[in-house]
Formats: C-alpha cells, sequence, structure tokens
C-alpha cells in the first residue's frame, strides 16, 4: 500500500481542483442572473433568449463538474476498497501460515499435544471477536473463524469512536443491540437461534471474552420466559 497516500493525495487534488471550478461558475451563473433581471425589460427576444443561454451552458457546466467530482470519488472509494481486500487475503493467508507452524511444532514436541488438545475448543470461541473491515465476503455471521489469535487481534483492534465518526457505507451490515458496523471485539451468541447473533463488548458490558458458552441478554430473558 506504498503508493496508497500518493493516488489518495491526488484524487483528492483534483476533487478540490473540481470543486473550485463549480464554486468559479456558481459565481458566474449569480452575475448573468442578476444582469438579466436588471436589463431584462429593455431586452429585445432574440438578447433574452441569448442570455438565457449563456445562464443555461453554465448550469451544464456546472453539472459536468459536479459528476466528474462523483467519478473521482467513486473511483478513490474503490481504489482504497480493493486495498482492503488484498489486505483481509493477506492477512488471512498470513495467519494460516502461522497456524501451520505452530502446529508443525507441536508435533516436534509431544508433551505440547496435550495441552492444545485442552485448548483448542477455547481457541476456536476466541477467533470470533475479531474487529475488522466487514465486506460480504467476510462477515461476523461467519460463526467460525479459523486462526485467531491474540496477536492478530491487537493488529485489528479499532476503537469504537473511530469507527462511529466515520461515514457508514449503507450496503454494510449492523449488528448488536446498538444496530451499528462491526469494529473492535466482538462476541458471538451462543444460540444458533439468536436473531443479531453478533455483539460488540462494550454494548454487553465485557472487557474480556468470557469462559465456557455466552449468551446475549435477548437470549436470556427469552430462556427466563420459557
Amino acid at each position: 500500500i506504498e503508493n496508497l497516500p500518493c493516488e489518495l493525495q491526488r484524487n483528492f487534488q483534483l476533487m478540490r481542483e473540481l470543486d473550485q471550478r463549480t464554486e468559479d461558475k456558481k459565481a458566474e451563473i449569480d452575475s448573468l442572473a442578476a444582469e438579466y433581471i436588471e436589463l431584462v425589460k429593455n431586452m429585445v427576444p432574440e438578447e433574452r433568449v441569448e442570455h438565457l443561454k449563456k445562464i443555461q451552458s453554465a448550469y451544464s457546466k456546472c453539472k459536468e463538474y459536479s459528476d466528474d467530482k462523483v467519478q473521482l470519488a467513486m473511483q478513490t472509494y474503490e481504489m482504497v476498497d480493493k486495498h482492503i481486500r488484498r489486505l483481509d487475503a493477506d492477512l488471512a493467508r498470513f495467519e494460516a501460515d502461522l497456524k501451520d507452524k505452530l502446529e508443525g511444532s507441536d508435533f516436534e514436541n509431544p508433551g505440547s499435544r496435550s495441552l492444545k488438545k485442552g485448548r483448542s475448543q477455547k481457541d476456536k470461541r476466541s477467533s470470533r471477536g475479531r474487529g475488522r473491515r466487514a465486506s460480504e465476503e467476510d462477515t461476523p455471521k461467519k460463526k467460525k473463524l479459523k486462526g485467531g489469535s491474540e496477536f492478530a487481534d491487537t493488529i485489528l483492534s479499532v476503537h469504537p469512536s473511530d469507527v462511529l465518526d466515520m461515514p457508514v457505507d449503507p450496503n454494510e451490515p449492523t449488528y448488536c443491540l446498538c444496530h451499528q458496523v462491526s469494529y473492535g471485539e466482538m462476541i458471538g451468541c451462543d444460540n444458533p437461534d439468536c436473531p443479531i447473533e453478533w455483539f460488540h463488548f462494550a454494548c454487553v458490558d465485557l472487557t474480556t471474552k468470557p469462559k465456557g458458552k455466552w449468551f446475549c441478554p435477548r437470549c436470556v430473558q427469552e430462556k427466563k420466559k420459557k
């Protein structure tokens, strides 16, 4: 991603130039409109039509600049999204390699097998609440995420306020009791029929992942009712 900042800076510079051109055109339109209102009574029909065509041409130019800016913004978004997907793929590959190395070291050290076996169930659950960007291919709704590690959790953890201040993609799925997108550490409800499934630690008053099975407040209430 070493070239990404330069590409972003170039795109933002172009967007700023388009903004300035649009502002200049708007000022020109205001001037033409004021002139037209002031002189319209003394104009012949041909002059009125000519003046209105100038105003319409300026409006068309404004729309053209705005369309270019929208296209540039979409290209910038897709460029960043492409890098994020590539980083996600590289991270998954890195985690798989790390898991293979750990398993290989366990085969070389027979004494560690029993310890690994006893922790396998716990490791499966600890890989759930990883805070990273949710995409259509990789969302918290996948109950069993493989290869999670404390190192990866630390890298991928995001401060909630940073995420909530960012504009939300309307296509990005939401979770938890707060109906927000995925961020930071999250925990999955062990009720397979839970309608929400994933919850932010802070929203359910958790700071660390609890031992054993965990059920969300809604499922606990339903269980008590039954």
